[in-house]
């Protein structure tokens, strides 16, 4: 008999901060749910969502995104979202006080990377805990990332 392969778990993502890697050394990640009204979710499938700018941040004991941008619904009429408004995270007990101590302690910062949608569809977040890099590591992190491509190139050249 043969035995069935595992299905491979497709995630579509919505919207990635790019930039965080270069600004941040991620130390950790995490998968976070969130709570979102019926309009965000739609708009979120229409994939128009920004989370370049935005952060997390603890506030009463629970985790919020904040300045994310989720653009209007547009079929939605009067029952539209706010575009900017504070996100819920949803994480498990052990996670907050983690990254609660993380952040109060330590210095660190609660960046988003990504939205996507599992494969159950349930919009999901992931979020790091990272260390803010100085202006010498950037300039690290471009030299070497110039290096590798020109490795490669001179790879392809002569393998």
């Amino acid at each position: 008999m043969a035995t069935k392969a595992k299905p491979t778990t497709v995630k579509k993502i919505v919207a990635e901060n790019r930039k965080a890697r270069f600004n941040y050394e991620i130390v950790d990640t995490y998968e976070a749910g969130l709570v979102l009204t019926g309009t965000e979710v739609k708009s979120l499938r229409d994939g128009k969502a920004n989370i370049a700018e935005s952060y997390a941040s603890d506030e009463g004991g629970e985790i919020w995104l904040i300045n994310s941008y989720l653009p209007e619904y547009l079929q939605a009429n009067r029952f539209n979202h706010e575009t900017r408004r504070r996100r819920k995270l949803l994480l498990s007990k052990r996670e907050m006080h983690r990254l609660q101590n993380a952040v109060n302690r330590e210095g660190m910062t609660l960046v988003p990377l990504k939205i996507y949608f599992n494969d159950r569809g349930r919009a999901k977040l992931e979020l790091a805990l990272a260390k803010g890099k100085k202006l010498h590591d950037k300039r690290e992190t471009a030299k070497e990332r110039d290096w590798n491509r020109q490795k490669s190139r001179l790879l392809k050249e002569r393998g």
